[in-house]
């Protein structure tokens, strides 16, 4: 019987493979939750793959790629309380899906849980696992594992209602680094975000990407998202810190321009967290600044 809670949702491009593969794994666990796909234009008959292979799951074509905007198409459309987010290179493992959403209906504070991921194929755990096990973020004592302030989208079980309520993810950010500004969104709400030990996402990394240009992606929005939400002496440091941190290239030079011809939209949009929030910032930024996880390289 499938769980009630419970859609699954997939944004793609172009990597009909390595998709068929996670609708194998996501279509076989026993939660048997609602799979809806977007694909994102594809060119190489990856709609056409799913819609023989998979006739169960809801697909649906976007003619163009709206980027992490999918996932916001995508829910429009889910009827149940609980959204699991995939991307086309990661699957939930057996009865994860299930675990995290019994933390989100035990815990009516909850927002979001984002899961331990294993990389493919030495299911070895991703780099970015010690920050979270170990985040600084104070959390109450009911949260039942470390509070975080930002999801990872390809392992993370969200509440429909709040990520609607906060607009999903942004349309200006597009993709790459664009489920910080949505987590800011929530906790400033006064919801709260974890990571969960026994929640256990897969993640076989594709090949198919375009690494310059999601760097890219990600200088120009995270400098954003710090101009957006962050206080000016906290916004500046962080913006310092990113500079130092990148190759000294065109496309770094690129995407900070293009940060900067944003300005005039992010002081438009600008709404600074609360003070809470702020310190948990501040936190951050020592683990961040050393972090073998998240470095802006090709």
């Amino acid at each position: 019987m499938s769980d009630g809670r419970i859609t699954v949702v997939v944004i793609t491009m172009d990597r009909r493979a390595e998709l068929l593969r996670t609708l194998g794994h996501m279509t076989a666990v026993p939660e048997r939750p609602r799979i809806i796909v977007v694909d994102n234009g594809s060119r190489d008959g990856s709609a056409d793959a799913v819609a023989r292979a998979y006739p169960g799951v809801r697909l649906i074509r976007s003619p163009r790629n709206l980027g992490a905007v999918a996932r916001n198409v995508a829910v429009e459309e889910v009827t149940t309380p609980y959204v699991a987010f995939c991307d086309d290179d990661t699957w939930w493992e057996p009865g994860a899906l299930g675990r995290a959403a019994d933390l989100l209906e035990s815990h009516p504070r909850l927002a979001s849980v984002t899961g331990r991921i294993l990389v493919e194929p030495d299911l070895r755990e991703d780099p970015i696992t010690p920050e979270l096990r170990c985040s600084p973020i104070p959390a109450p004592d009911w949260m039942p594992g470390p509070a975080l302030l930002s999801i990872l989208a390809g392992a993370s079980m969200l509440r429909v209602g709040p990520f609607r309520q906060t607009g999903g993810f942004s349309p200006r950010l597009w993709l790459g680094g664009e489920e910080e500004l949505l987590s800011l969104d929530l906790v400033s709400r006064g919801w709260w975000l974890c990571w969960a030990e026994g929640v256990v996402v897969h993640h076989a990394a594709s090949k198919i990407r375009d690494r310059r240009q999601r760097r890219w992606l990600g200088i120009r929005n995270t400098l954003w998202t710090a101009w957006l939400r962050r206080p000016a002496a906290d916004a500046l440091r962080r913006t310092v810190a990113v500079l130092r941190s990148v190759p000294k290239d065109r496309a770094s030079v690129s995407a900070v321009a293009a940060a900067v011809a944003g300005l005039p939209w992010v002081l438009r949009e600008r709404r600074v967290v609360p003070v809470a929030v702020g310190r948990g910032l501040r936190l951050l930024e020592e683990p961040q600044r050393t972090s073998v996880a998240r470095r802006y390289v090709d």
